[in-house]
C-alpha cells in the first residue's frame, strides 16, 4: 500500500511539474493582450480623445456583459460560427478533393491550374453582389462567401504538399505492392498531411474574416451586423464591443486549430519541437 501511495504522489509531482510550466507559459503568452488593454484603457481615459472615438475597454466590457444578458451576444456569436464552419467544412473538404485531384491528375491539374492561380491573390469580395442576386440575402450566399475565400489555401495547400513527397516513399510503397488506394491513404496524404494543415490553418480564419464582412455588407444578426447596427445608430460602445468579441471568437478558433494540429502531428518531427507547444 505504502508503495501504491508513493508512486501515485510521484505521478502527481511529475504531473505538475509539467503542468505549471505549460501554464506560466501561456500566460506569459496572453501578457501582450493583457498589456494593449491596460494602454487601451489607460488612453481613453486620458483625455486625449472622446468616448465617441475610443470608449474605455472598461466599458466596453460592461456593454458585452449587457449583450451576453440579453442573449443577443450568444445569438450573434453562434450565427457568425455557423456561417464560418459551415464554409470551412466545405472549403476543407473540397479543396482536399480537388488538389488531390491536381496532384494525381495532370488533365485535371492543366484544366484547374489557371483557374487557382489567377483566384487567388483575387479580393473575392467583388463577388458579393453576384452571390446577392443569385441567392438573394441569406446564410447560403454568405457561407458562399466563405467558401470562394477559403477554397483556394486548402488547394495550393493541398498541391503542395502531396507533390513535395519524396519520391523514394512512393517507390517503397511501390516495391512493397502498394496499389493506388494503399499508396494514397498510407503513403501520400500522411506526408502531406503537415502542409495540408497549414492551408487549413490559413483557410479558418479567413472563413470567419469573409463571414463577419459579408455579415456587415449584407446585414442581419451576426457579429458584422451587429457592428452595423450600433454604427448605423451612432454606438460606439457596441462597434468597439463587436471588435473585442471577433477578437476573441478568432483566438478561440486559431488555438483549437493549433491543439488539432498537434494532435494529428504527434508523430512528425514539429511536435517535438518547443516551439510549437
Amino acid at each position: 500500500m505504502a508503495g501504491v501511495t508513493r508512486a501515485a504522489v510521484t505521478q502527481a509531482t511529475v504531473t505538475q511539474a509539467t503542468w505549471l510550466p505549460r501554464l506560466a507559459w501561456g500566460v506569459l503568452r496572453l501578457s501582450p493582450i493583457v498589456l494593449l488593454g491596460v494602454v487601451w484603457e489607460l488612453v481613453a481615459s486620458s483625455g486625449l480623445v472622446t468616448p465617441f472615438q475610443l470608449p474605455r475597454l472598461s466599458v466596453v466590457f460592461v456593454r458585452i456583459f449587457e449583450d451576453a444578458e440579453t442573449g443577443e451576444l450568444f445569438l450573434n456569436i453562434g450565427l457568425t460560427l455557423y456561417r464560418a464552419l459551415v464554409g470551412f467544412a466545405i472549403s476543407a473538404v473540397a479543396g482536399i478533393l480537388l488538389g488531390t485531384a491536381m496532384a494525381r491528375s495532370v488533365p485535371v491539374r492543366w484544366f484547374f491550374d489557371p483557374i487557382v492561380s489567377v483566384g487567388f491573390p483575387m479580393p473575392k469580395i467583388a463577388f458579393l453582389p453576384i452571390m446577392v442576386l443569385w441567392l438573394g440575402f441569406f446564410d447560403v450566399s454568405k457561407i458562399a462567401m466563405v467558401v470562394l475565400d477559403a477554397i483556394f489555401p486548402v488547394v495550393t495547400a493541398t498541391v503542395a504538399g502531396l507533390n513535395s513527397v519524396e519520391r523514394e516513399l512512393i517507390w517503397s510503397a511501390r516495391n512493397m505492392g502498394a496499389g493506388d488506394r494503399e499508396l494514397m491513404w498510407q503513403v501520400l496524404l500522411p506526408a502531406a498531411l503537415p502542409q495540408i494543415l497549414t492551408g487549413l490553418q490559413v483557410a479558418l480564419p479567413l472563413s470567419l474574416i469573409v463571414a463577419v464582412v459579408a455579415e456587415m455588407a449584407m446585414g442581419g444578426y451576426g457579429l458584422g451586423g451587429a457592428m452595423m447596427t450600433a454604427y448605423g445608430f451612432a454606438d460606439s460602445r457596441g462597434v468597439f464591443a463587436g471588435i473585442v468579441e471577433i477578437a476573441a471568437v478568432g483566438y478561440c478558433m486559431i488555438k483549437l486549430m493549433s491543439i488539432l494540429r498537434r494532435r494529428l502531428l504527434l508523430w512528425h518531427q514539429e511536435a517535438l519541437d518547443p516551439t510549437t507547444a
